[in-house]
């Protein structure tokens, strides 16, 4: 008897929790299986962007919706996937775990750890596409983030929140110029400014070049404030078209919390072609260069969500480096156009300046930061204020004296202050300064204290004057990186030490 209580109970219980509305499973069946893209049928209900799952556990993304058919792009070769396979939706956009247990590791664009440690299970779902902050919720630049490469501090300054663009030929540096901006993101003891939180994006590179580069920002230890996501060269190419959206809702997910990321995307060139492989798999209709119509909306989607965000809405920034490779210096090609387009000023680097050795070799005259100037501080801002305008005229002028036309006193001396200039504005690969050290080198070789000192002997004596002033004068280094305007009696303290230094200084 007992036993027949427990069953009616059973049969109430379940006819209490009984609902009518039926659940669907949306599963479709694999049409075909070409190079990465699987055609299936039967997905009525599914949607772009969305997540789907076949029967051996292989995973994909919708990015086609025809009238009786998906295309999907898959994470992973796809060579198991026959035609009659059974697919099914999962109702999910594609997200990843953001987490501060990111910080110091390498993952993918899916979020799957690739440095052989255990994976992210805990944090925050954050999605890979979103819609940028509107204008309400953003303020302008107004917060420096120091490279501690004099050239860009100085001249092609960049303010946090900013989208500045690398572009170059192959092998000029682009990548070393992103590292060195990682590098000195190092938290200091009594900065004013928070700390940066980087992230490294490597997008169809080679593996090798990626290993070197978290080689050299472990080298640095940087990796203790650095993710790198990363999807090779060898990788499928739907992880490389979209590890720079992985990247960003990464750095979205500590922006939200009100912390400064700083992006490196190396590079978007490799991207654009990694879209237009998949755009000519899904029969797309090609437009310049091969390129799809919505190559544009690609990288401005992208780059828009860089952003300083108010007060009002935590104060967060995520600041983007993106890199552009050009061919033979043309930067009036299809991708590099779109992205100068997009972004807020741009570094050119030259082929003729590296190979002439000066180095980071920027081409001061096309390069330029159309925000940052309102983020520097007022120390960089006062010392550096004419040395752009200097040194463009003595590019010009350089131009001119090789007629070997004789030239006048003037020509002559601003010749060579420009060389002392260029000289100074050299600066070693992975050795960022600090902008206290920068200010004085610039301030120096500005002021005319170089133009007695020989052009061959000018990076020893700008190595030495930062010993000696690090040494001997601590309490001018210390003013200097306070930021403030130096007053008058910090320069003629400057001017004394500057002097009393030569005095010592040996060729």
């Amino acid at each position: 008897m007992t036993r027949n209580e427990e069953i009616i109970k059973e049969l109430e219980k379940n006819l209490m929790t009984f609902s009518q509305g039926s659940k669907t499973k949306n599963i479709g069946t694999v049409e075909k299986n070409s190079d990465g893209v699987i055609i299936a049928s039967g997905l009525s209900l599914a949607f772009m962007g969305e997540q789907v799952e076949f029967e051996n556990g292989e995973k994909g993304m919708i990015l086609n919706l025809d009238e009786d058919h998906v295309s999907i792009i898959l994470f992973e070769g796809g060579e198991d996937i026959t035609e009659g396979d059974r697919v099914k939706t999962t109702g999910k956009i594609l997200s990843i775990i953001g987490s501060e247990k990111l910080i110091g590791r390498i993952v993918s664009p899916l979020g799957e750890p690739l440095d052989g440690k255990a994976g992210i299970k805990s944090g925050k779902s954050m999605p890979l596409e979103k819609i940028a902050p509107g204008v309400i919720q953003r303020e302008p630049v107004n917060i420096p983030l120091k490279t501690g490469i004099k050239l860009i501090d100085a001249i092609i300054p960049i303010g946090r929140g900013q989208r500045e663009l690398i572009i170059g030929d192959r092998a000029l540096g682009k990548t070393a110029i992103a590292v060195d901006a990682i590098i000195n993101q190092k938290p200091q003891k009594n900065s004013k400014f928070n700390p940066v939180i980087c992230i490294y994006v490597a997008i169809g590179q080679k593996q090798s070049t990626v290993a070197q580069v978290i080689e050299k920002l472990k080298e640095a230890g940087s990796m203790d404030y650095t993710i790198v996501v990363s999807a090779t060269a060898s990788d499928a190419v739907a992880l490389q078209y979209l590890a720079p959206y992985a990247g960003v809702a990464i750095a979205e997910y500590f922006m939200e919390k009100g912390e400064d990321v700083l992006i490196i995307y190396d590079d978007l060139s490799k991207h654009a072609w990694a879209y237009r492989q998949i755009s000519l798999v899904l029969k797309r209709p090609a437009g310049r260069e091969a390129y799809p119509g919505d190559i544009f909306y690609l990288h401005s989607r992208l780059l828009e969500r860089a952003v300083k965000l108010n007060k009002e809405f935590g104060g967060g920034s995520i600041t983007a480096l993106p890199i552009v490779e050009t061919q033979a210096n043309d930067i009036s090609a299809y991708i590099p156009t779109n992205i100068i387009s997009i972004t807020d000023g741009q570094i050119y680097l030259q082929s003729d300046l590296f190979n002439a050795g000066i180095r980071p070799a920027v081409n001061i005259g096309s390069s330029v930061s159309r925000v940052g100037g309102a983020a520097q501080t007022s120390a960089i801002k006062f010392t550096s204020g004419k040395m752009k305008l200097e040194l463009a005229q003595y590019r010009e002028l350089a131009v001119f004296a090789q007629f070997g036309s004789e030239l006048d006193q003037a020509t002559l001396s601003q010749l060579e202050r420009g060389k002392r200039m260029t000289e100074v504005l050299k600066q070693p690969q992975y050795q960022p300064l600090a902008e206290s050290l920068q200010i004085l080198s610039i301030w120096a070789v500005t002021s005319g204290l170089l133009d007695d000192i020989p052009v061959e002997s000018v990076r020893k004596f700008e190595s030495e004057y930062h010993n000696y002033m690090q040494r001997n004068n601590p309490e001018i280094v210390k003013t200097l990186s306070t930021g403030e305007k130096p007053s008058e009696e910090t320069i003629k303290k400057m001017e004394k030490a500057t002097g009393e230094f030569k005095k010592i200084f040996s060729l």
